[in-house]
């Protein structure tokens, strides 16, 4: 008998034990979930506490059994006024915070921009926390979040500059925010929806310099040549001040004297003639050259010239193709028609894909009957690809006016410019020679075929190209 009634208040004495430890449970249970729910999470200061009380606890049981009353009531103090804590900063924060962003909806690649975050703090608490902005993919953003502390009614304004390393359309999705409870016990997170896209574009700023050279005839500073022309063009344009390389039978004698300055008549080359640039968007332009790949150097390049081209009152067109082809602008003049290009073509990309250069040629064939220059902005690395761009450049030659585009690889070239060293080098040098020669060998099959070519470097490449042209406008090839 005496050893059933010890028994049951052992028995007693263990539930008493674990009855604290079976509330906590309970009681924390729905917290975590609560907490996992509404994106509310235990500070670092509240898992201090939450230690602290739980040495003492068991301390308390094991130790004085005496003071086990006293901590725990002062457990329960602390998990009142942590679950306070967590109403506080969730309720306080799941209205009245009013987020808005300025930016601009487009931007040049590598050109630097700014974005402008308010936040207005209508809530009932003070606001300390973080606050971080989106930032898309090959974005450069300084700085990436900012140090927040609103007090109630308080209107606060953050500035960082974002950096575009790639042309193409992207989004900004949303503001995500950190706040600190009021008794730093718990950190929620809280994002608000803010979508904003940004079309990032090519860099035009050469664009502004070639306007700006053109108006003070000083185009040789960045490389592009004056050009005799074959012929006489006999339709004025307008009247302009002497350059060292005008014919003096240009020279109006009138307009000289009355301006007390030498003037010359300039007269309008053959206009109204096409441009049709055709980008190989396949696997032959994934290569990359100081940041970019041969595909952005390309159409950097076409842009400009295709500027230069709707200047001369030329009517310009654009085919980006791979496996298939992705765009079409067919060709117009205007002003208007260097925005079309450049939209249609910014968010195009290099594709791991075999260029299907027949489907391309073939939609040029049907969209465009009427003579034109054409010109094929591709890479060639093996014979395969290098054959179907021989044979189609050489087929459309008598209908268009085929010129081919292909970049020099610098590290094929510096590999065969440099044998010395190890045997290692030596091979690899005899390798790029071999490359080379049969590169050189192709380049001379296609101008005995009456093709056009620009061979050169991709970061060399506005300025031949843009020769190229001129060249080709002065000789009425067209």
């Amino acid at each position: 008998m005496n050893d059933s009634v010890q028994n049951l208040a052992e028995n007693q004495f263990e539930l008493i034990t674990l009855l604290p430890w079976l509330l906590l449970g309970l009681f924390f249970l729905p917290l975590i979930v609560a907490a996992r729910f509404f994106r509310t999470f235990p500070s670092v200061f509240w898992v201090i506490s939450f230690g602290v009380a739980l040495v003492l606890s068991v301390m308390a049981i094991l130790l004085a059994p005496a003071w086990a009353g006293a901590v725990l009531v002062l457990d329960w103090l602390f998990l009142i006024f942590a679950n306070l804590d967590f109403l506080a900063v969730y309720l306080s924060t799941n209205r009245g915070i009013e987020v808005h962003r300025e930016i601009s909806k487009t931007s040049s690649q590598g050109v630097p921009m700014d974005s402008t975050l308010m936040v207005e703090n209508r809530s009932s608490i003070r606001l300390v926390g973080e606050v971080r902005d989106d930032v898309p993919e090959s974005f450069e953003s300084q700085p990436n979040e900012h140090r927040m502390d609103l007090p109630v009614g308080a209107r606060a304004t953050y500035q960082r500059r974002l950096k575009p390393t790639q042309r193409g359309a992207f989004q900004l999705e949303t503001v995500s925010m950190r706040f600190a409870s009021p008794l730093r016990m718990w950190v929620r997170f809280r994002d608000f929806p803010q979508p904003a896209p940004i079309n990032v574009y090519p860099n035009m700023k050469q664009l502004s310099d070639y306007a700006l050279l053109a108006r003070t005839n000083r185009l040789s500073l960045i490389g592009v040549r004056r050009t005799r022309r074959i012929g006489q063009d006999s339709d004025f344009e307008r009247l302009r001040d002497y350059s060292r390389d005008d014919q003096f039978k240009h020279i109006d004698w009138r307009s000289t004297a009355r301006r007390n300055k030498l003037t010359v008549r300039q007269f309008q080359s053959d206009q109204s003639q096409r441009v049709i640039f055709m980008l190989d968007c396949g696997r032959m332009m994934t290569n990359k050259r100081d940041g970019y790949t041969l595909l952005d150097h390309a159409l950097n390049s076409a842009l400009m010239m295709a500027y230069v081209a709707l200047h001369q009152g030329d009517s310009v067109g654009m085919v980006c193709f791979s496996d298939r082809v992705h765009a079409f602008i067919p060709p117009r003049g205007g002003r208007s028609q260097m925005n079309r290009l450049i939209h249609a073509s910014f968010d195009q990309f290099p594709r791991m894909v075999e260029s299907r250069y027949d489907q391309a040629f073939l939609h040029l064939r049907n969209r465009c009957k009427r003579r034109s220059l054409v010109v094929l902005a591709t890479n060639v690395i093996d014979e395969v690809n290098a054959l179907a761009v021989s044979d189609y450049l050489r087929n459309i030659n008598g209908q268009h006016l085929p010129m081919g585009v292909l970049m020099r690889d610098r590290s094929i070239f510096e590999a065969a410019d440099n044998p010395q060293g190890d045997p290692m080098n030596m091979y690899r040098a005899a390798v790029a020679s071999d490359i080379l020669l049969w590169r050189n060998q192709l380049l001379n099959d296609l101008h005995h075929n009456g093709v056009l070519l620009v061979d050169t470097f991709p970061d060399e490449l506005t300025a031949p190209l843009v020769n190229q042209y001129l060249q080709v406008k002065a000789k009425h090839l067209l």
